[in-house]
């Protein structure tokens, strides 16, 4: 029956002797990839153009991240918003120099927030935290949008029509002026003669 099933014949332990390594490897690379993840807690973040913002980002599982090059980029221009390595601020995009701070109280339980002081519309879009120490390299991105109520309410097609309204009106309303004087006012009576 042994040899039916094939169990002791050389041509079938081969293949699973020659692919046990390599599922072993498959696995191992699997499990450490999975050992590090920048999550979001928050995948879209609203705000008001002046308001301070804060987009958050945290490791998992939770690690130290004090000594990590940490990195949150604006897809738009692909540039630094905030760059962060071994304790030091780093190089940024000019538009966020002063405006930006990652919040270093958090680091040591793998907090990566960053805020983002009087948020501006332009600073609307995606963002990406990178973390990265030695072989580790995890991401994870935050959407931002921010409004403006006051350009909602006052859009400049609507400024220029008030102001072409309001002249047409005045205009109306010196014509009536001036045909009601006309009409109330006697006419002026013609010279006497000598």
């Amino acid at each position: 029956m042994h040899s039916i099933l094939g169990r002791n014949h050389p041509t079938f332990a081969l293949p699973w002797r020659t692919l046990l390594p390599y599922l072993v490897a498959l696995h191992l690379l699997h499990l450490g990839s999975a050992q590090l993840r920048v999550v979001a807690p928050s995948l879209h973040v609203t705000a008001i153009v002046g308001q301070d913002v804060v987009l958050r980002c945290h490791l998992s599982p939770c690690k130290d991240a004090w000594s990590w090059d940490i990195r949150w980029i604006q897809h738009r221009s692909s540039g630094f918003v905030h760059h962060y390595q071994n304790g030091v601020d780093l190089e940024q995009m000019a538009e966020y120099k002063g405006r930006t701070e990652l919040l270093r109280d958090g680091l040591s339980d793998g907090n990566l927030d960053l805020r983002i002081t009087a948020v501006r519309s332009s600073d609307s879009g995606s963002y990406s935290c990178t973390v990265e120490d030695g072989d580790n390299y995890a991401e994870a991105v935050v959407n931002l949008e921010v409004s403006d109520p006051f350009s909602q309410i006052v859009h400049p097609w609507k400024v220029a029509l008030a102001v072409v309204i309001t002249l047409l009106v005045g205009s109306f309303a010196v014509i009536i002026v001036f045909l009601y004087r006309k009409q109330v006012l006697p006419a002026p009576s013609p010279p006497k003669s000598l």
